[in-house]
């Protein structure tokens, strides 16, 4: 899993509910490629998403994505809150055909967003099956990433 060159930032750390530890263990491990790092039992498990430190916390009764709440952008309805990653171009290609390969189901299938436009971008929007919203975009002109 490679990282932009051009970004030298630290890993982020996440905490988000799941209604099921070793549910979220296997999508996380076995359909993104994350690797499982520390486990307490069925209460939660650290994982590697690109370098990153995400961990996947029990906790009943989560949110149900359908009461997730949307923002329009570029013509989708976006659910609020989503998190993810940025990938270099090629690897959100791969991660895009792996995912369908999986039989994903996309909540906003994988397109470019923007094109042509200052911050052209490939993003894609799917579900964990805790109902977490995940977006895994790429940047054509990764320093355009924060451009207006």
């Amino acid at each position: 899993m490679k990282k932009i060159a051009s970004m030298a930032a630290p890993p982020f750390h996440l905490a988000f509910p799941v209604r099921d530890v070793e549910e979220a263990r296997q999508f996380y491990v076995e359909v993104l490629g994350c690797r499982e790092g520390r486990r307490c039992g069925d209460q939660w498990v650290d994982l590697d998403l690109y370098g990153h430190q995400i961990v996947a916390h029990f906790k009943p009764k989560s949110q149900p994505e359908e009461d997730a709440h949307r923002n329009p952008v570029d013509g989708h309805d976006v659910p609020v809150p989503h998190f993810g990653v940025v990938l270099d171009w090629h690897d959100w290609h791969q991660l895009a055909e792996r995912l369908r390969e999986a039989g994903t189901k996309f909540v906003i299938d994988p397109y470019i967003r923007f094109a042509g436009e200052v911050g052209e971008q490939a993003t894609m929007f799917f579900l964990d099956p805790s109902g977490n919203a995940l977006e895994f975009k790429a940047f054509k002109d990764p320093r355009q990433m924060f451009a207006k």
